[in-house]
């Protein structure tokens, strides 16, 4: 009997982690296709039907659904990542935050499903709200450095723009007040407006 080649355990090796990693990102797939459709609560047999593997297999990638509601919600955020990363075409603050509140309002209407989706299961899951908790880190970040000191400075100011440019302000305006983009984005500039009083000028 000859004995075995390790070129031919390697590859054989190497096939099984394609395959894996096949399957994992089928499973992410059907997660995310399951909720786009309207569904904010799959359970994992429709996950599993819908990727077209076993019950095993998706939680011997995923130890539980959260785990699973938090790489669906890396995979949706890193999609618009990029863009909220691209320099901005406007020289001074306010045109960099309307910039701003225009690639927001555009991130934020793809991701409502998916957000939708993990608030519905966040206050029974630290993994979840740990996410969330990061994601609004990012954006107060982002938004504190487009601002002028001054503003940076007005802690009254500075929690009204982030609040009225978060996340959970937009889907209050879209799905509870039910406002067109247009009057949901309307009434978000003109609070801006009024926030940013008595700040021209500054730099």
């Amino acid at each position: 009997m000859s004995e075995k080649s390790p070129q031919l355990d390697a590859v054989k090796l190497d096939g099984r982690h394609q395959r894996s990693a096949t399957s994992r990102a089928r499973i992410v797939q059907a997660m995310l296709d399951l909720v786009h459709a309207g569904d904010v609560s799959p359970g994992v047999e429709r996950v599993a039907a819908r990727a077209q593997v076993g019950l095993r297999s998706v939680f011997r990638h995923f130890k539980d659904m959260d785990s699973l509601y938090a790489e669906m919600s890396d995979v949706v955020e890193a999609e618009f990542r990029d863009l909220a990363q691209q320099p901005f075409k406007s020289e001074d603050w306010q045109g960099k935050l309307g910039e701003m509140l225009d690639r927001r309002i555009y991130a934020f209407e793809k991701m409502a499903p998916y957000k939708r989706a993990a608030d519905v299961h966040k206050h029974r899951s630290p993994l979840l709200r740990a996410h969330q908790e990061r994601a609004n880190q990012e954006m107060r970040e982002s938004l504190k450095a487009v601002l002028p000191a001054n503003l940076r400075r007005d802690a009254v100011r500075l929690e009204l723009l982030d609040l009225n440019m978060s996340f959970e302000a937009w889907m209050r305006l879209r799905f509870e007040q039910n406002l067109t983009p247009r009057r949901a984005r309307a009434v978000v500039e003109l609070a801006i407006h009024a926030i940013q009083a008595g700040t021209e000028g500054s730099t």
